[in-house]
C-alpha cells in the first residue's frame, strides 16, 4: 500500500497479524517464506498429517492393523468411518466457526488414542475399547481432514493448486513410508501374523508429536499470499450462519453433487487393498515391505499428477480434461491387472502367507505399488477439481467436509463388507465398478464447470469480505 493511503472501507483491522509473521525466515544461507504464508501453513498442516493419519495409514496398511484376528479391527474401522461420515459432512461448518487451528488440533488426538487401543488389545482383547476408540477417531478425523482440505485448496494462488496438493500428499505419505519402516525393522526376521508392542508404542510417540504440532498453525485471517491477496473467509461466523452456509453451498453449487460419487469412491478400495491383497496374501514382514512400497508410490503419484495439473502452457480447463482422461485410463489399466490377480484366490483359499523370497512375489508386489500410485492420483485429481471450482475458504471447507463425509460412508460400507466375509471377488468388483462409474457421473462438472479462472465477485457472493480486503492494493490501482 502507498504511504498515506487510507484503509479500504470496512477493512477488519484485527485481521492483521504481528509483524514477525510476515518476515521471511532465514536459516543459514536459505530464505524461507514468512510464517503466515500459504506455503509455511501448508508445510505445518502436512507434518501434522505426516505424524497422525500418515502413521495411522502405516498401521492399517499392514492388514488388520497388524493383528492376527482382523474381525474386531474391521468392526472398529466400521465404527470409525460411520462417525466420520456424519461429522465430516458438517465439519466445514465447525471449522469455519471455531477456526482451522482448533479444528486441526482436536483432530490429531484421536489417532493417538486409537493406536493406544490397539496396544491394549494386544494384551486384553478388549474389543469394546477398540471399537470406542475407532468411533472417537472418526469424529477427530472428520475435523482434521476438513481443516487440511481447506488449507490445501483455498490458500494457494490458482496456478499453484496442483503444486500445493502434490506437496501435501508427498509429505503426508512420507509418514506412511517412514511409518512402514517401523514394523519392517522390528519384524524383519518374523514370520508371525501380528506386530509386537514396540511397534504400537513407536507410533503413539510420533502421533503425540503431531497433535502438539497442530497448535503452531496460524489463523486463516492472518494468511497473506505472495501477491498480497488474502484468503476469502467469514470474519465473525456464528453457528447459525455456518449451518445456513452449509445448505447455501449445496443450493447455489448444486453441481457439486455430481462429484459425490467420486468422493464415495476415493477410499472405497482401502479395505480391499489392505486386508485382502496385503493382509490375506502375505506374511507380516512382506506386508510391512508392501506397505512401504505402497506409500512410496503414493508420493510418486502425487508428484506426477501435481505436475500435470499445473502445466503452464495449457489452460486450466484443458488441464482438467487431460488429467481426467489420464485418470480414467489408469482406472481401466491398473484395476484390469488387479482382476487377473484376484482370480487366483478367494476366501475359501488357504492363506498363502507369501514371503518376499518366494518366486512369484514380483508380480503382486508391482500390482500393490500401482494401487498406491493410483490412490494418490485419484485423490490429487479430486481435490484439484474441487479447488478449481472456487477460491472461497468457507465454501472449500464445506467441500472438504462433504468429501471426507461421503468418502467415509464408502469406507464404512467396505469395512463392514469385509467384516461380513464378503467374497473377495465381490469386493474387487465393487471397487472397480464404483471408480469407473463415478468418473462417468463427474464428467459434466469436469468438462463444463471448471473455467480458466475463478471470478472473484462470484466467490465473494456469500461472504462478508469485500474485494478491497482480499485483492492486493496494487491490483486495484492497476485497474
Amino acid at each position: 500500500m502507498n504511504k498515506g493511503a487510507t484503509q479500504p472501507a470496512g477493512e477488519d483491522i484485527s485481521a492483521k497479524g504481528k509483524p514477525w509473521m510476515y518476515k521471511p525466515m532465514k536459516i543459514g544461507p536459505f530464505t524461507f517464506p514468512w510464517f503466515a504464508s500459504p506455503e509455511t501453513q501448508l508445510i505445518l498442516v502436512s507434518f501434522v498429517c505426516f505424524l497422525c493419519p500418515g502413521m495411522y495409514n502405516a498401521v492399517t496398511g499392514l492388514g488388520g492393523a497388524g493383528q492376527l484376528d482382523m474381525q474386531d479391527v474391521n468392526n472398529a474401522n466400521t465404527a470409525l468411518y460411520s462417525t466420520l461420515s456424519v461429522v465430516g459432512f458438517f465439519a466445514g461448518s465447525i471449522a469455519n466457526r471455531i477456526g482451522l487451528k482448533l479444528t486441526l488440533s482436536c483432530g490429531g488426538f484421536g489417532y493417538f488414542l486409537y493406536v493406544a487401543a490397539l496396544l491394549s488389545y494386544n494384551h486384553n482383547h478388549n474389543a469394546g475399547f477398540l471399537i470406542f476408540a475407532g468411533a472417537l477417531l472418526g469424529i477427530c478425523a472428520g475435523l482434521l481432514w476438513c481443516a487440511q482440505g481447506a488449507v490445501m485448496m483455498s490458500y494457494p494462488l490458482e496456478e499453484q493448486k496442483g503444486k500445493f496438493i502434490a506437496v501435501f500428499w508427498i509429505i503426508f505419505n512420507l509418514g506412511g513410508v517412514i511409518g512402514s519402516l517401523v514394523p519392517l525393522g522390528q519384524n524383519i526376521h518374523s514370520t508371525a501374523g501380528a506386530v509386537n508392542d514396540g511397534t504400537y508404542i513407536a507410533f503413539m510417540v510420533l502421533m503425540a508429536a503431531g497433535f502438539f504440532c497442530a497448535w503452531g498453525l496460524s489463523d486463516s485471517k492472518y494468511v497473506k499470499r505472495k501477491d498480497g491477496s488474502k484468503v476469502i473467509a467469514m470474519k465473525h461466523p456464528t453457528w447459525w450462519t455456518e449451518i445456513k452456509g452449509l445448505f447455501e453451498t449445496l443450493q447455489h453449487n448444486s453441481y457439486i453433487v455430481l462429484l459425490f460419487p467420486m468422493f464415495l469412491a476415493s477410499n472405497w478400495f482401502t479395505a480391499y487393498q489392505f486386508n485382502v491383497v496385503n493382509g490375506f496374501y502375505f506374511n507380516i514382514r512382506t506386508r510391512s515391505l508392501n506397505s512401504l512400497l505402497y506409500w512410496l508410490c503414493q508420493m510418486i503419484g502425487a508428484f506426477v499428477f501435481g505436475q500435470l495439473l499445473d502445466i503452464k502452457f495449457l489452460s486450466r480447463s484443458m488441464r482438467a480434461k487431460l488429467n481426467f482422461g489420464l485418470l480414467f485410463a489408469l482406472t481401466l489399466g491398473i484395476w484390469g491387472g488387479g482382476y487377473a490377480f484376484q482370480k487366483k484366490f478367494d476366501r475359501h483359499t488357504p492363506k498363502p502367507d507369501m514371503d518376499w523370497s518366494a518366486s512369484g512375489y514380483v508380480g503382486p508386489m508391482f500390482l500393490y505399488m500401482f494401487y498406491g500410485f493410483y490412490d494418490a492420483s485419484f485423490q490429487t485429481c479430486t481435490y484439484w477439481f474441487m479447488g478449481s471450482l472456487t477460491n472461497n475458504s468457507r465454501k472449500l471447507a464445506n467441500f472438504a467436509g462433504f468429501y471426507k463425509g461421503i468418502q467415509s460412508v464408502g469406507q464404512a460400507i467396505t469395512w463392514r463388507m469385509e467384516a461380513l466375509n464378503t467374497p473377495y471377488m465381490n469386493e474387487f468388483a465393487s471397487c472397480w465398478g464404483i471408480l469407473a462409474g463415478s468418473m462417468v457421473i463427474a464428467f459434466p462438472v469436469i468438462f463444463f464447470k471448471i473455467k480458466d479462472t475463478t471470478d472473484v465477485e462470484e466467490d465473494l457472493r456469500f461472504s462478508d469480505e469485500t474485494i478491497q480486503e482480499v485483492v492486493p492494493d496494487q491490483t486495484q490501482e492497476a485497474k
